[in-house]
């Protein structure tokens, strides 16, 4: 087996909001402390915790340093495309810092990407690779048929429309999973587009089929992950080698959470 051969590991923890604690605030940057007493609703409050903490605790793990010197940029990669072109945001608009996080200092080198619905959080982690994890709540949409519009491609809304009518609720959410991951590993999120990436059906093997336009990556390994009868979840890493997949569920990330 030669080198660029070689598999390529990736680890998953999963965390349940009852994990969140007080006592975590501790592993948050000042930053993050303001924003997270910004959030109103308790569980957004939980869910934001658990991402943050969780990602310096396992970072601090691989590196052999003390979680507070594990540190985050966030990078959003459509904004740092229109800087490149010029393009400016309009007079006395100010974004706040946002985009995927990427670790800085003595994490430097690895690569993360967070996602969160209803009770799950999920963390994703590579080494010098890039990585995107989405989770998403199977519920029942007000105009599903719209949202479809919205995020599938032509030839995914042929295939969702041919399924029987029970199926298609988890079938979309399996279909957003999957783009998400995507786009996420990219750096450019959901303002990449989904409707530019197309994905295989969500009861075949996960796999990237097509990227219309730029920023697409040159390989990805695309991977479903198991939130769950009422979630849909998918992992993607941007390389052409095979991925060896680690997951660790909630029990032992509450372990790690717990010190």
């Amino acid at each position: 087996m030669t080198l660029s051969s070689a598999p390529l590991d990736s680890t998953v923890w999963w965390a349940h909001t009852s994990s969140a604690s007080e006592r975590l605030l501790r592993l948050l940057d000042r930053s993050e402390r303001e924003r997270q007493e910004r959030f109103r609703l308790q569980a957004d409050r939980d869910r934001h915790l658990l991402g943050r903490a969780l990602s310096r605790l396992v970072l601090a793990d691989r590196t052999g340093c003390a979680p507070e010197r594990v540190a985050f940029e966030l990078r959003c990669r459509s904004c740092e495309d229109k800087a490149r072109t010029g393009a400016q945001a309009p007079p006395g608009v100010r974004e706040e810092p946002h985009g995927k996080p990427v670790p800085t200092g003595a994490a430097l080198g690895w690569e993360v990407s967070v996602s969160h619905s209803g009770e799950w959080v999920v963390l994703a982690l590579a080494r010098e690779t890039p990585v995107g994890v989405d989770v998403e709540r199977v519920s029942e949409a007000r105009d599903l048929a719209g949202l479809a519009g919205y995020a599938l491609a032509d030839s995914e809304q042929e295939a969702w429309k041919a399924m029987p009518e029970a199926d298609r609720t988890a079938a979309f959410f399996g279909y957003w999973a999957r783009k998400e991951a995507l786009l996420k590993a990219t750096g450019l999120g959901l303002s990449g587009g989904l409707r530019r990436v197309a994905v295989s059906a969500p009861d075949a093997r996960a796999r990237l089929l097509s990227w219309e336009g730029g920023g697409g990556p040159g390989a990805a390994w695309l991977s479903d992950l198991d939130g769950g009868p009422e979630y849909r979840a998918a992992l993607a890493v941007l390389t052409d080698r095979e991925v060896r997949l680690t997951v660790h569920p909630a029990d032992r990330t509450a372990d790690l959470l717990r010190g």
